[in-house]
């Protein structure tokens, strides 16, 4: 057998698997930041919140880079608040260099939706990621069940084992092939 030790959990796996394409912080911050003022925490928690835990950015990213924006002129500090969060909020210099990597970010969006593994990827980084709360959990519980499958199969890979999967996956794009073609006509 070619690994004798147990396979990871499947979240440490997630988190070891789900990259993010170099230049997507920036452009998630400034996005973040042209919705309303947020502090560096407030940005990682929300990254985390938006993507379901599958990503939160480290202090050593977000920090330089607001840094970053702050001495380009890109970002302001707002006077502290009671808590003494120090919050940034785009400039207009700020919101012109948003637009001008608006179009870069939406390419980004669209290479992390293939280089990301399908159900943690792109898919939930849309406009409206909120929406999608309600497939989300039967998308994990898809992907993890083909996970344990594939376990499993390793065992005792019977052909009829193989012949069932093979139909039920079939079956299973045929329908959401149709239902995809439903949507895109209206």
């Amino acid at each position: 057998m070619m690994f004798d030790h147990p396979l990871p959990p499947f979240r440490r796996w997630l988190r070891h698997t789900a990259s993010v394409p170099k230049g997507y912080l920036r452009y998630y911050v400034l996005k973040l930041l042209r919705e309303k003022p947020m502090s560096g925490s407030e940005i990682m928690e929300e990254v985390e919140k938006q993507t379901d835990g599958r990503w939160r950015p480290s202090p050593g990213s977000v920090y330089p880079l607001l840094a970053w924006l702050h001495e380009k002129s890109y970002t302001k500090d707002l006077p502290k608040e009671e808590g003494g969060l120090k919050r940034y909020m785009l400039t207009e210099k700020g919101k012109q260099f948003f637009e001008e990597h608006a179009k870069l970010g939406e390419r980004l969006k669209k290479k992390l939706e293939f280089s990301a593994p399908l159900p943690f990827g792109g898919l939930w980084f849309g406009p409206h990621p909120e929406k999608l709360l309600e497939i989300r959990e039967p998308f994990k519980r898809f992907a993890m069940a083909l996970f344990n499958l594939r376990k499993a199969l390793r065992g005792n890979m019977t052909d009829q084992a193989i012949k069932e999967v093979g139909e039920f996956l079939n079956n299973t794009a045929e329908k959401i092939e149709e239902i995809s073609k439903r949507v895109e006509r209206g």
